[in-house]
């Protein structure tokens, strides 16, 4: 089937803003600060939890991922959304836009999960600090971790077959910034029921399941907080969760904003700019969010800066 589909279509175009085409410098201009931006925080993320000791910690182990994550995902979208605003040729092959099809949702669904396991943490370091360390070992950390990146990636499997082996029909111009799902879904001329259904169950069941889990945590969290007496405990409690929190509700805001709109509505530039959000900002300001809320990262950092 996928083989039919690409003697019916080679290749995509993506035709980004290509309504605007006085915007298309800047736009280019404007990504590459994004990405080298998200790039340069996520590894000096990554390089602080490896060289300073009082950074491994589980938060700090589930925050590598996270960061590691954010640049995969940058990765995914940003260059060729670069490409494609300074290049008159928006083409991307058959197999080039599954591909990223794939992994942006492979992405997404990661990174829900481990903000699930980041709950789970904060839940366990503030609800029962004595057993904080033996509950959340090394190994229950690598299985939470590697937990949350299979799950990622199994998920969104078989949406991402089902429209893979859709007939297009002719029709390739995509209108978006990159290989998204439902303008893709536009362009199949297969009966797409079957898909949208798959869809909407499997992404409500990640996302509504997930954000459970992490309400429930933060209801006990919340409630064991109340109960500290000194007004500098709670302050301090609360301080370690600020900033999960904060990333929390921005990036369940902006996916759910996208992805559970009817899927009969058109593409416009609103939802291009919402897709930009989740895929291009929100990884760029994770590294911000975490350094300028957490005492242990802006102290490592003000020490490595000093060494240097």
């Amino acid at each position: 089937m996928q083989r039919q589909n690409e003697s019916q279509i080679r290749e995509f175009l993506l035709l980004g803003f290509s309504d605007y085409p006085n915007l298309q410098i800047l736009l280019f201009v404007v990504f590459l600060f994004i990405y080298l931006f998200t790039i340069t925080g996520n590894l000096a993320i990554l390089t602080l939890m490896c060289i300073d000791s009082r950074l491994h910690k589980p938060m700090y182990f589930f925050l590598s991922n996270l960061a590691l994550l954010d640049i995969c995902l940058a990765s995914c979208t940003l260059p060729k959304i670069m490409a494609i605003s300074v290049m008159d040729n928006k083409a991307i092959s058959f197999l080039g836009c599954m591909t990223q099809l794939y992994l942006i949702m492979s992405f997404t669904g990661t990174e829900f999960y481990l903000l699930t396991a980041m709950a789970y943490d904060r839940y366990v370091a503030i609800c029962n600090p004595l057993r904080y360390s033996i509950i959340m070992n090394k190994r229950v950390c690598a299985l939470l971790s590697a937990s949350s990146w299979v799950a990622g990636f199994l998920d969104v499997l078989p949406h991402s077959l089902s429209i893979s082996y859709s007939s297009f029909c002719g029709h390739n111009k995509i209108n978006h910034l990159f290989c998204d799902f439902q303008a893709m879904l536009k362009l199949s001329c297969s009966d797409a029921s079957t898909i949208k259904l798959l869809m909407v169950t499997l992404n409500l069941s990640l996302v509504l399941g997930c954000f459970s889990l992490i309400l429930t945590s933060y209801f006990h969290i919340i409630s064991s907080i109340l109960k500290i007496q000194s007004v500098e405990g709670r302050r301090k409690a609360f301080s370690t969760c600020s900033s999960h929190l904060t990333v929390v509700v921005i990036y369940s805001g902006a996916v759910l904003f996208v992805y559970m709109r009817p899927l009969s509505m058109e593409i416009r530039p609103q939802d291009k700019l919402l897709g930009a959000l989740y895929n291009a900002v929100i990884p760029m300001l994770n590294p911000i969010i975490y350094s300028l809320r957490n005492k242990d990262v802006k102290d490592a950092l003000m020490k490595t800066t000093r060494r240097k």
